[in-house]
């Protein structure tokens, strides 16, 4: 059983539990949009004990969608629906980079330098899906929902464009309109290669276009033309996983949303909410007129699987005092510290991982509930679960629980395959 308190919807919690009161320290303090909101207009840093400071956007439009710290600095970089800003730890405007509106429709398919698009264009603001540091190479990645996912490299120092790949199909990593359906984790694996984009993201409809995970080439030329490229890719087998059409037969508006991901250890992970498959017809409100059942899952990749036969995805959530908290909110991962690593009978430097769920499974959240609880998770103890569910499935009991990949749950097997089957071929 998890740790859990009871509380608003929040990114920042002072406190967990009677016992635990988190340290002071001097360091700015910012408070964040939250990734799945609607977006905010105003953000506040907390600069030292009873000062705070705070940044409005020039145009109410410029609604706030994504935020990212650089820890070397404390330079606050903010994504906003027509603007990327660059702020002072005390939240000073630096400098902005205008990122719409511009002419389009969201019926035109990528990439139009190969098939012009037919449809009328209008003026359309862009949206900020995602916002990534990219350390190595002292850059910004910033996505937003203009032309189906198009992405700006931006120089992390004066927020200059180092790159804008468009030209081909991959460089277009989601058509969302929605933020908060998105998200991207890069991983280091030497000196001497260039990093990987993890990139999660519902599909919106269009599976056929934009797999819903999938590793990409994070080339150091921000201009490369490689830039975004899958990581493996023959005839038969990509690094990437669509979600098949048999899946929409059952349910026609199937997504899977992707509210965080985080490397650690050998392996990348992502929340997500999904909804449930059942085993039988349709169970989507829209075609029955009942809501839709909806369960929070935690997925896992090894870092190096370029085929992605290690996926696995296991649910989680919360259950106090009888009552459910299914529906995923907010994730963040942090390391324990001294005094919630004695609660949770873990080494203070073990990740932890703090998330917040409202009550039920019948809706997915489209804004705070006032009904929420603050769980924590022990990563090292996640993994154990998810080897003791892979060693049981190899044993050939239960079933894969990839409903929405193979269309119906599918028996495990005792004996390892040595096909494609989205498990792990090993046990870490």
């Amino acid at each position: 059983m998890p740790s859990l308190t009871r509380t608003r919807t929040c990114l920042f919690v002072c406190c967990l539990l009677s016992s635990l009161q988190l340290p002071a320290t001097s360091q700015t303090v910012v408070h964040a949009p939250q990734a799945h909101s609607a977006g905010s207009q105003v953000i506040t840093a907390s600069l030292q004990e009873g000062e705070y400071s705070s940044f409005r956007a020039e145009n109410p439009a410029f609604k706030f969608n994504h935020l990212a710290v650089d820890y070397r600095n404390g330079n606050v970089y903010l994504g906003a629906v027509n603007r990327i800003y660059k702020l002072s730890p005390s939240l000073e405007v630096q400098v902005s980079h205008e990122t719409g509106p511009d002419e389009d429709n969201r019926k035109c398919y990528p990439p139009r330098i190969v098939q012009p698009c037919s449809e009328p264009l209008s003026l359309t603001n862009n949206v900020n899906k995602m916002l990534l540091m990219d350390y190595r190479e002292n850059r910004l990645l910033a996505c937003g929902s203009l032309y189906q996912g198009i992405c700006k490299l931006l120089r992390l120092d004066d927020l200059f464009k180092l790159g804008e790949p468009f030209h081909k199909k991959e460089h277009y990593l989601s058509g969302v309109n929605e933020s908060g359906s998105v998200f991207g984790v890069i991983v280091s694996y030497s000196t001497t290669s260039p990093d990987m984009l993890f990139i999660a993201t519902a599909v919106d409809g269009k599976p056929e276009y934009f797999p819903t995970i999938s590793s990409r080439k994070l080339a150091r030329n921000s201009e490369e033309d490689g830039m975004f490229a899958y990581v493996f890719h023959d005839e038969f087998v990509a690094s990437m996983i669509k979600i098949p059409s048999d899946t929409f037969t059952v349910i026609p508006d199937f997504d899977i949303y992707y509210i965080y991901g985080f490397a650690s250890g050998n392996f990348v992970y992502f929340l997500t909410l999904q909804p449930e498959m059942g085993g039988g017809p349709t169970t989507g409100s829209s075609s029955t007129g009942r809501e839709q059942v909806y369960t929070s899952k935690i997925v896992r990749l090894c870092k190096a699987d370029t085929a992605f036969n290690s996926y696995v995805e296991v649910p989680i959530g919360c259950i106090s005092g009888n009552v459910e908290y299914r529906l995923l909110e907010a994730a963040y991962l942090s390391k324990a510290g001294a005094i919630l690593a004695r609660s949770l009978d873990v080494a203070p430097d073990d990740d932890v991982l703090f998330a917040v769920f409202s009550k039920g499974q019948k809706r997915r959240p489209r804004q705070a509930s006032q009904d929420s609880a603050l769980c924590v998770f022990s990563l090292r103890k996640i993994n154990e679960k998810i080897k003791e569910r892979l060693q049981s499935c190899y044993k050939g009991e239960g079933t894969l629980d990839l409903a929405w990949l193979k269309v119906k749950d599918i028996p495990c097997s005792s004996a390892v395959s040595t096909t494609r089957t989205h498990t792990h071929t090993q046990v870490y």
